[in-house]
């Protein structure tokens, strides 16, 4: 019971106190793995940058900061309203002056247009997707051409919560989700290790072919 309770609430956090203990286990472990996906993303000043299931806007955060270019802009993604309001309250003035949009949705059915976005980001969000396959050609669909996606995980940390069955059915898998990806048109698809001071961590890369 306990288990499947967690993984609610990490899929989709809620306005309870299950969903507050969530939100600071994402503040307290998550920023390294957003703060390093922006980094390797490679953002442009000018860029349109998605984040999916930005949760409380650490990611989207780091990402401001290099669009400085006032044709850059930032969008996030979330299917949890309570994320969406945290995310909305940290980023308020961004949301303001207009360089950011926030969209309380699903991947499978982005309100973007169709080639639309040079660099896409997302932490610990893809196991949590219904339909690895769905979730992947949405993301394709709103990528310009050779536009490059950065997933970042702590895959030892992944897995031994799979273990505990913690993560939705087989979804976590590194392999599916790639597999996913190429199915859905992306290509230089690979996952490589990093290393950030202590805490090694693993980047999956991918390049949208059109």
């Amino acid at each position: 019971m306990w288990a499947e309770k967690l993984r609610s609430q990490l899929g989709r956090p809620t306005w309870s106190i299950g969903g507050w203990l969530v939100s600071r286990f994402f503040i307290k472990r998550n920023r390294v793995l957003e703060e390093n996906a922006v980094k390797l993303c490679d953002i442009q000043p000018g860029d349109t940058v998605l984040e999916v299931g930005h949760g409380p806007g650490l990611g989207l955060q780091s990402a401001a900061k290099l669009l400085t270019d006032p044709k850059g802009r930032l969008i996030g993604v979330d299917y949890s309203e309570y994320m969406h309001g945290k995310a909305s309250e940290l980023l308020k003035e961004h949301l303001a002056s207009g360089k950011l949009t926030l969209h309380l949705c699903d991947v499978a059915a982005l309100p973007l247009e169709d080639d639309s976005v040079d660099k896409v980001f997302h932490c610990n969000c893809y196991y949590f997707w219904p339909d690895l396959r769905k979730g992947a050609s949405e993301l394709h669909r709103v990528m310009k051409p050779g536009a490059v996606m950065l997933t970042t995980l702590r895959l030892e940390m992944v897995s031994y919560m799979a273990s505990k069955q913690v993560m939705p059915k087989d979804n976590w898998r590194p392999d599916l989700y790639m597999a996913a990806l190429r199915d859905s048109g992306f290509i230089d698809v690979r996952m490589e290790d990093k290393q950030y001071r202590s805490i090694t961590f693993q980047a999956i890369y991918a390049t949208a072919l059109k």
